[in-house]
């Protein structure tokens, strides 16, 4: 074979690789998502609305979220893209502080 067909078929053979690679990445993903997507979960929806998980119909996938002050929408569950869950954000103590090393 000459070097030019084996360089063809290494470059399609990586290209088959990262592609199995990515679907199964995606594959993960959504998994993770659909374990972490239950009643009260607080999500974002693909066009960037956070909202609380009410109720939601398996045989339909359709979602119902609530937006605050009692306003309920329904969405279907592929645009719920992410589970939002709470920052924790560490307060530095005094001894860590930068004007502590200085005295």
């Amino acid at each position: 074979m000459d070097p030019v067909s084996l360089f063809m078929i290494a470059i399609l053979g990586l290209l088959i690789f990262f592609m199995i690679r990515n679907s199964r990445k995606q594959k993960a993903t959504q998994q993770e998502l659909q374990e972490k997507l239950k009643l009260g979960a607080d999500v974002m929806t693909s066009f960037g609305l956070f909202a609380t998980v009410v109720a939601m119909d398996d045989d339909t996938n359709v979602a119902t979220l609530d937006v605050g002050k009692g306003v309920e929408i329904k969405v279907h569950r592929q645009v719920l893209t992410k589970v939002v869950e709470e920052e924790v954000l560490e307060v530095p103590s005094d001894a860590d502080s930068p004007a502590a090393e200085k005295s």
